[in-house]
């Protein structure tokens, strides 16, 4: 298969790394005042200050270099294959709506426990593309460009794992992510042909 160059993805991770490389210039990512001040999601500041906004600039926004090297990295590993199965325009709709309603989750997640704290980065729109890429894989019979069903499965689990484990980490807006992009993918995906498929090895089934 001739493989499309895939804008949005590129896009979506130069843009992140501009609003990182910015905030570094006026303040700190670190600093949470400097997070908040250009777009940190904050539950009160959401409900009670109406500032809808933040669900989505939060998105583009990321806590020291560790935190957006992993979240682009990701990104930069799978989320050509989505855009690829989804085409430009989906992909970016589709790259919204998970950050946005991971960011919801959350949101309602700290309601119910009443535990509130400075939240922003890309990991719950990236948890949204992995469970999108689930769903495409499974709908093409566990086999989709160089992903299979297993191998995505495993990465999934062992990237929850691995937050569920560490400290800091807004796990409801992972899992939120997740299940929101399987969900969205079943209803807007449609199956390749499987002559379009990319078979990195001919005739090879694993």
């Amino acid at each position: 298969m001739n493989k499309r160059t895939s804008v949005v993805n590129w896009c979506l991770i130069a843009l992140n790394i501009v609003f990182f490389l910015f905030l570094e210039t006026v303040g700190s990512s670190e600093d949470a005042d400097t997070m908040l001040r250009y777009g940190a999601e904050f539950t009160p500041y959401v409900i009670e200050g109406k500032e809808y906004w933040r669900l989505l600039t939060s998105m583009f926004m990321h806590f020291g270099i560790d935190h957006i090297a992993n979240n682009m990295i990701v990104l930069f590993m799978i989320g050509d294959n989505l855009e690829r199965a989804l085409g430009h325009v989906k992909y970016l709709i589709f790259y919204l709506i998970c950050g946005i309603g991971a960011n919801i989750v959350s949101l309602f997640f700290e309601m119910l426990t009443g535990n509130y704290s400075v939240s922003a980065g890309a990991s719950g729109a990236v948890f949204g593309v992995m469970g999108g890429l689930l769903w495409a894989v499974i709908a093409n019979r566990g086999r989709l460009e160089e992903l299979t069903s297993q191998r995505m499965a495993i990465f999934i689990v062992l990237s929850l794992y691995y937050g569920f484990i560490s400290t800091g980490v807004d796990n409801a807006a992972h899992v939120g992510g997740a299940v929101i992009g399987f969900c969205l993918s079943m209803l807007i995906y449609k199956k390749k042909n499987r002559n379009n498929y990319y078979r990195p090895y001919n005739n090879d089934i694993y």
